[in-house]
């Protein structure tokens, strides 16, 4: 029986349309739920190493502060982003998980009457954010999964105020090389706001990427948004962080709430940033679980998006939601899609290689009685 919300008629219309957001089951759901003491979750997009050693010192020493309120302004963090970056500390703007950043940016440019572009398949909460303001979404039509540029332009005209471009893009793991992205921003109107999502962006080859970084100085008009969620291996903690001109990072930082991002998770942040030896790790991992996942697939005969962040998308037919819960019987959490209009599409994080063994096993009983 459906209950209706006595309330929705009060709400802002915005609202009362939106649906939440439903994130990856937790372990301690399914624990409870099958009685099952070995799971593995792949679902979320976490890093498998979980946080690294000098993290996890560094939260430990940091405990006996936790009484008081974290440092408001994240001097500590923004000067250690400023050195790595470099750039200024005005141009920073600290958020509760990179999602908190993109609300901001919707708040701050987004209202009724004005459009935000952004590609089919590309990360929900830019939907979210959007229509949480009474902002119009246009939606483009996407090329192979990923991002098509010159379908997002046609999209844009005097009313557009944002175009959101995740760069790779969850949830199908596409990306955009370099000059094609710096193109499309160079024809965008100067009143136009891109926001250029780098939620994954530590585990792309780093020798042969550009630093988008640089771009600022030409492009007035970018936000560059980055988490410690993915690679980082924080994503309990809730960090995240955008990168722009001073002038919009005053804007972002007028609604920003105060001491959204709490003092663990400051610490682990400013020393996440030291662990190069960490993140190398973890891009490694990703890289052989990538390969190791997409062997898997192709033994199977499944079709898969080629990804470069740590996940991959397959399609597994119209079966995929019982797909889905035959693998939550063998222990093993993934992503069902279908939100993202993928309902025959189901979402990989990497794990461990002995994870991905567990899953690759499971798929395979569970598609040979589906």
């Amino acid at each position: 029986m459906v209950i209706e919300n006595t309330f929705a008629k009060q709400a802002v219309d915005a609202i009362a349309g939106l649906s939440p957001y439903q994130p990856g089951k937790p372990i301690d759901e399914l624990q409870r739920e099958l009685g099952l003491d070995n799971i593995v979750k792949l679902a979320s997009n976490e890093n498998p190493l979980g946080p690294s050693e000098l993290v996890k010192k560094a939260i430990q020493n940091s405990i006996s502060g936790v009484s008081q309120y974290p440092d408001g302004s994240g001097y500590y963090l923004k000067e250690a982003l400023s050195k790595k970056l470099g750039v200024t500390t005005d141009m920073l703007t600290l958020g509760n998980g990179s999602n908190d950043v993109l609300d901001s940016i919707a708040r701050v440019f987004l209202s009724v009457g004005r459009e935000a572009v952004f590609s089919e398949y590309a990360f929900v909460v830019y939907a979210i954010s959007t229509q949480s303001v009474g902002a119009t979404a246009c939606v483009a039509k996407a090329n192979a999964y990923g991002h098509d540029l010159n379908a997002m332009m046609d999209l844009v005209g005097d009313k557009t105020a944002v175009v959101f471009i995740a760069n790779p893009n969850n949830p199908t793991g596409t990306w955009l090389n370099a000059d094609d992205l710096e193109a499309f921003i160079r024809q965008l109107p100067q009143h136009v706001v891109v926001v250029l999502d780098e939620a994954y962006g530590e585990y792309l080859d780093q020798e042969t990427i550009v630093n988008t970084v640089d771009w600022l100085k030409s492009y007035p008009n970018l936000i560059i948004t980055r988490t410690f969620s993915k690679a980082y291996g924080l994503a309990g903690l809730r960090v995240g962080y955008a990168i722009s001109s001073p002038d919009i990072a005053d804007l972002l930082n007028r609604v920003r709430q105060p001491f959204n991002v709490n003092a663990l998770a400051l610490e682990a942040a400013e020393t996440a940033l030291q662990d190069e030896a960490y993140i190398c790790k973890s891009r490694e991992l990703n890289g052989k679980g990538l390969k190791q996942l997409g062997e898997g697939f192709d033994k199977l005969g499944l079709h898969y998006i080629p990804s470069v962040g740590n996940f991959i998308s397959i399609e597994v037919g119209e079966s995929a939601a019982d797909v889905y819960e035959k693998l939550l019987q063998h222990g093993v959490i993934v992503r069902p899609v279908a939100a993202y209009n993928m309902p025959t599409y189901l979402r990989v994080s990497v794990g461990l290689p002995e994870e991905n063994d567990v899953f690759l096993s499971a798929l395979e009983k569970v598609l040979q009685r589906v």
